[in-house]
């Protein structure tokens, strides 16, 4: 019997190409036996004719549904549903209605939820002036070469790192090249034993947080700080203080009597951009060793120096083991990798490797490698130098424009990076401010949750240009400027 071909249509939601949309449309009818096993398909030149489309196009989808054994070609006789092919199980559904009678909030309370954080859309690529911090623009990234590279680690040579488990243990070239290259650009030497890749930086915080902190231990932030690390440490039930920043950054003579871990971003803070100097630096270390407490460095974004080389990390100043540094490769490549490092003392990072294990064991290994290989072939050196050309340019438009539209920069960056820190007129909700503008096709990010206080401080807010394409600055931050000046933005005192 032949599948009537008015039962063939293609699924214009799908992203993909045709041949993948037909591949798709067949191999779902045999899985959920709409295309029973052993029934004839229609001809390739009968089906392009029904679908409007190439008739080789349906010849190399037939192909490759050949090849999985979806369906098979029987000499002369045309394309059959295989007598093999793949189905989906079937379960019989119940016919009562489940009804969830599980109080939930009283069971695992609100632990792993946090607190709640300005959720960014998630088409933003969409709006017209999408001044978002942390996506990747894909007019700059170097999608020949990943591809070539993830290429390379799927082929045989490399067939083990991609399918063995490695349990505990880490890509051996990924590490490598992080201690002989990355390491030594921020001042720190380190074994290939102090070092443990993550699932990004906000993994590595996680690790960190729940070794070093629990009930009665006490953790101090800077205030204003990085959103992420305020849910990680909600998750360890431990005492949180908040220590203001200023222009150079945490303020050592601010830390309270007792505390157990301070997290910091010296070089680059977050989400003001100020940069601590050298000799505040030390005095941070001296009272670690004076008062027996322990810091973790998150030294985000350090590659993206266009405007002066970076300070040597906190970390290369450390004689007593104390600082944990935590670097990414999120901003320099993509967020989506989700692939970042932690390096510490070796009996650290071997408690570290154990947690870690019990719950991914370790980043993919295909992932591992193809990072490995596009960054010892030279690919991330000459991506970064790329976008730094790029965020330079982006950085001088978006000065004159601010200049001009006589908007405040709250903090602002000594060496480069994607973002700058802004302060509007008082009276001024940014939250209000940010749906406004969401209207206009204009994307900011309010900057209640980048404080540590109850009642923050509502007109704040964070303006990235690593998102959005110079021709579009000017007229984006007019907009903003235009927005500000609304009455019904005022806040109601």
């Amino acid at each position: 019997m032949v599948i009537p071909v008015d039962r063939f249509f293609l699924d214009i939601g799908y992203k993909g190409t045709l041949q993948q949309r037909l591949r798709q449309l067949v191999a779902d009818g045999i899985l959920t036996g709409r295309f029973p096993r052993g029934e004839k398909l229609p001809s390739t030149r009968k089906l392009a004719t029904h679908l409007g489309i190439s008739r080789l196009t349906v010849t190399l989808a037939y192909a490759e549904l050949v090849s999985g054994d979806y369906i098979t070609a029987r000499g002369r006789s045309g394309y059959f549903v295989s007598e093999s092919a793949p189905v989906q199980p079937r379960f019989e559904t119940p016919s009562s209605t489940s009804t969830d009678t599980v109080d939930w909030k009283t069971v695992i309370g609100s632990r792993g939820s946090g607190p709640i954080r300005h959720q960014k859309p998630k088409d933003w690529w969409r709006f017209e002036y999408p001044f978002i911090y942390g996506q990747a623009d894909p007019n700059l990234f170097d999608h020949h070469n990943w591809r070539l590279c993830a290429t390379r680690a799927l082929g045989k040579g490399d067939f083990e790192n991609f399918t063995t488990d490695f349990y505990e243990q880490d890509d051996e070239v990924l590490i490598e090249y992080i201690v002989r290259h990355i390491l030594p650009r921020r001042g720190i030497q380190a074994e290939p034993d102090q070092i443990l890749l993550t699932m990004g930086a906000q993994n590595a915080l996680w690790i960190v947080s729940q070794l070093l902190l629990s009930s009665g231990r006490i953790a101090v932030t800077e205030n204003p700080c990085y959103p992420g690390l305020k849910g990680v440490l909600h998750q360890t039930d431990c005492s949180i203080i908040p220590v203001p920043v200023d222009g150079e950054g945490l303020r050592p003579d601010a830390l309270p009597q007792e505390m157990d871990v301070v997290f910091v971003t010296p070089s680059h803070q977050c989400p003001t951009n100020a940069t601590m100097p050298t000799e505040r630096r030390q005095q941070l270390l001296a009272k670690a060793s004076e008062r027996d407490f322990l810091i973790v460095e998150d030294d985000y974004e350090f590659e993206i120096s266009f405007l002066k080389p970076p300070s040597p990390a906190l970390k290369s100043l450390d004689t007593e083991g104390r600082v944990l540094y935590i670097g990414s490769f999120s901003k320099s490549l993509f967020p989506g990798l989700r692939l970042g490092y932690l390096v510490a003392s070796k009996d650290f990072i071997k408690e570290a490797r154990s947690l870690r294990a019990t719950i991914l064991r370790h980043p993919p290994g295909h992932i591992q490698r193809t990072t490995a290989y596009f960054l010892s072939l030279g690919h991330y050196d000459a991506l970064v130098g790329k976008i730094g050309k790029a965020y330079r340019r982006r950085r001088e438009t978006a000065n004159k424009a601010i200049d001009e539209m006589g908007l405040r920069i709250a903090g602002l960056n000594m060496f480069g990076g994607s973002s700058y820190w802004m302060r509007a007129p008082d009276g001024v909700d940014t939250v209000k401010l940010t749906e406004r503008l969401a209207e206009l096709q204009v994307l900011i990010e309010p900057g209640r949750d980048f404080f540590m206080d109850a009642n923050p401080p509502p007109n704040y807010y964070r303006l990235a240009y690593s998102s959005i394409s110079e021709n579009r600055i000017r007229s984006g931050i007019r907009r903003i400027a235009a927005a500000i000046e609304e009455s019904g933005l005022k806040q109601v005192s």
